[in-house]
């Protein structure tokens, strides 16, 4: 990547893009495009190899029959994982953020290979969905805002040893697993059960995925009042008595 330039790149648009996440990949591409960038941004379809040359690399939801078939071509497709090898960042929302696991149990009840990206296996929750409004406490090592999203999923995750829980609850179910986790995360890979689009709400994640790609401590301000007021209301909206 030149000094000047980020290629973005959007996995399986055809497979993974339930609930608007797809305005993750516009958040993005228009932040980095306000700040002088040359933004190259590509949607790789299920059907065509991964590209390794990526700087950022999204993946969104999607049901569970589209996911275990994403994510049976991800794995025989590899690109991905030359991809994180070669210091791309990548950002998954929901079944996106399964397949970057070891493990989760697919559609047909089996439990399905993911990419190992991330430290965490995923089983099917027993209980009710996950559904709702959630507020969390992103990890104080990312110097991020409240988080804020939407969540809807029956998966349960569990972390391994080498994975950072990407925030605390203070709403919501997050990774299902009682702990009070919300998603995962190490040195490049991150992932989440939020919706929303999480970015359009959280902006300045879309900022830190930016500077990691960049590698670079800081970049120039952006006017954010659009933003902060989407997030206002929505906190707002969450936190007002039932």
């Amino acid at each position: 990547m030149s000094d000047n330039s980020l290629r973005l790149v959007w996995i399986y648009p055809d497979l993974l893009s339930t609930y608007g996440d797809q305005g993750n990949a516009l958040v993005v591409e228009r932040r980095a495009r306000q700040r002088g960038l040359d933004v190259q941004r590509v949607d790789v379809r299920s059907d065509q190899p991964i590209p390794t040359s990526g700087d950022i690399y999204l993946i969104g939801g999607g049901e569970d029959r589209p996911q275990r078939l994403a994510a049976e071509r991800l794995v025989r497709d590899g690109g991905l994982e030359r991809a994180v090898s070669n210091g791309a960042i990548v950002f998954s929302v929901c079944a996106g953020y399964q397949i970057l696991g070891k493990e989760f149990v697919n559609d047909v009840g089996q439990r399905q290979e993911g990419l190992g990206l991330l430290d965490v296996v995923t089983v099917r929750g027993e209980g009710e969905r996950c559904v709702g409004d959630v507020l969390a406490d992103i990890d104080p090592r990312l110097g991020l805002p409240q988080l804020t999203g939407f969540e809807n999923h029956q998966g349960v995750t569990h972390l391994g040893p080498t994975a950072r829980p990407f925030a605390r609850l203070s709403m919501g179910r997050g990774n299902g697993n009682g702990d009070g986790t919300e998603g995962a995360y190490n040195d490049t890979v991150f992932g989440t059960y939020m919706h929303g689009p999480v970015l359009a709400r959280n902006p300045l994640v879309a900022d830190l995925l930016l500077k990691l790609a960049l590698d670079v401590n800081a970049l120039p301000g952006l006017d954010d009042r659009w933003y902060e007021a989407l997030r206002t209301e929505r906190i707002s909206a969450a936190t007002q008595p039932a």
